[in-house]
């Protein structure tokens, strides 16, 4: 692990998004609430930031860091469902990890919340995939 106690506290923003390709039948499906698993969406928000304030617990020599905010917005097209994540923290490393963490826990409980509806005949997802995870913006400043 990094030794970063001499480091000053900063504010921190991370930015973090990916896609999900889904069948556009399974994506009217979740707009018109109509997968039995539940409401998508809500769950995978729920599942970003638990994910988000857990990324120290799963992401070896990751630091645990105070968040002090978590934004979650979701793009709903009509083949696939983008989830940005946006996490804050003032400490003394940056919060990048937790935002990536965010978007593939959230991600992963939309594939979960789907997957009945995604399967082919064979059992396999063909149509489905996790895709372009990628950290968009990170920021730093002194703290007055």
């Amino acid at each position: 692990m990094v030794d970063v106690g001499d480091k000053p506290d900063t504010a921190r923003r991370a930015v973090a998004r990916g896609r999900i390709r889904l069948q556009p039948s399974t994506v009217d499906a979740v707009r018109e609430d109509g997968i039995e698993k539940g409401d998508v969406l809500a769950t995978a928000r729920v599942g970003a930031v638990q994910a988000v304030k857990h990324t120290w617990e799963t992401v070896p020599m990751c630091h645990q860091i105070p968040i002090t905010n978590v934004d979650i917005e979701f793009e709903v097209a009509e083949d696939r469902i983008e989830l940005t994540v946006a996490v804050e923290t003032t400490g003394k490393t940056g919060c990048e990890m937790e935002a990536l963490e965010g978007v593939t826990t959230g991600l992963n409980v939309v594939w979960d919340m789907v997957k009945a509806a995604e399967k082919d005949a064979d059992g396999q997802y063909p149509d489905t995939g996790i895709e372009n995870v990628r950290v968009v913006s990170k920021e730093k400043r002194t703290l007055e």
